[in-house]
């Protein structure tokens, strides 16, 4: 997880003084971006404020202040409501169960109404699959078992598959790219949630599974990912390169149902061949 004077410190040393409009008349600087008192200064904020706020010594800081320092620090809106939300942390949270996550009643009758033309899936908090259509599956992991997200203890993790399963990398031919939302969208979720011990478990593990992973983290991007395009490699159909969008249920604001739609004719006529081999029934088993 991560601390509120952690991203501070991280984004005050991305941003160099000529970035916020400063002039250092060519003196020797220690550090590689703002200085605490430069930043202060910009933000209309004591030193000390800033600097206890940096050390995690401050209670409280305003929406006001906060807006400040994140001008200053030139984050955009995602970036802005990851700051916030790690000035909301108590300064001494620990860690908590968090029950089981079920899809919405609402997210799977819409889920459903797709049909099987449309690859869907919907995704849990931390990237969990709670659903999928078969087309969605067949896309996305057709080398995990269908039912695997009915249990809880079998769901398939997005983002343990992107950086532990080869088959999930190979499907990727923009892998880095989306690699990178996978990180940057954990580290929003790890904001919003600071007190989820499967999460916190979740970013351990795979901080010590992958270098990649590691060294992604440690850069502490923040993004959400809402739409976005797959270049995909698949093994049953080739090659498709399709959007995914997220709508949200208002119900249930931390799951997403996450739906995939093609962009050229080929890619089209690749989902229509999967929706058709998925819809087929399985053959019967002889004995």
């Amino acid at each position: 997880m991560e601390s509120l004077g952690a991203f501070l410190k991280r984004r005050r040393d991305q941003v160099t003084p000529a970035m916020a409009g400063l002039r250092t008349y060519g003196t020797t600087r220690r550090v590689p971006g703002l200085r605490r008192e430069e930043l202060a200064q910009l933000a209309g904020v004591s030193v000390g404020y800033y600097t206890r706020l940096e050390q995690g010594l401050a209670e409280t800081a305003s929406k006001q202040v906060l807006d400040a320092i994140a001008r200053v620090l030139q984050l955009d809106p995602i970036e802005t409501v990851h700051l916030h939300n790690l000035a909301r942390q108590p300064a001494a949270s620990g860690l908590s169960e968090p029950p089981e996550e079920r899809p919405h009643p609402r997210v799977i009758a819409l889920l459903e109404s797709l049909g099987e033309a449309m690859p869907a899936i919907v995704l849990g908090r931390r990237g969990d699959v709670l659903a999928w259509n078969r087309t969605g599956h067949a896309l996305m992991a057709e080398h995990v078992p269908y039912d695997a997200p009915q249990d809880p203890a079998r769901r398939p993790s997005m983002p343990r598959m992107f950086f532990l399963d080869p088959f999930t990398r190979d499907l990727h031919r923009n892998w880095d790219e989306l690699a990178r939302i996978h990180v940057a969208y954990l580290r929003l979720t790890a904001g919003r949630f600071p007190t989820d011990a499967r999460l916190a478990r979740l970013i351990g593990e795979l901080t010590m599974r992958s270098s990649e992973f590691a060294t992604m983290w440690a850069i502490g991007e923040v993004a959400d990912c809402t739409v976005g395009t797959l270049n995909l490699r698949h093994p049953t159909v080739g090659a498709a390169n399709v959007t995914y969008q997220v709508w949200l249920q208002p119900d249930s604001p931390d799951h997403r149902l996450e739906v995939y739609t093609p962009n050229d004719p080929g890619s089209a006529d690749a989902l229509r061949l999967l929706a058709h081999q998925s819809s087929r029934p399985a053959p019967a088993e002889h004995h």
